[in-house]
């Protein structure tokens, strides 16, 4: 079970880095486009978050 959270956290910090790096390199980004990327982020840091809480119980 260890392994798939461990797979699974790494893939979410990816591709969370991948949002900061797309958002910060970016300068014509839209208010829509910058709220929807918050959003997709802000999920993935809450997947991250339980998956950590997970691997530690």
């Amino acid at each position: 079970m260890k392994d798939k959270i461990d797979t699974t956290l790494e893939y979410y910090t990816f591709k969370s880095k991948e949002i900061v790096d797309y958002v910060n390199k970016n300068k014509r980004l839209t208010v829509d486009e910058i709220i929807q990327n918050g959003e997709e982020l802000a999920i993935l840091e809450h997947k991250i978050t339980s998956l950590e809480v997970a691997k530690e119980n």
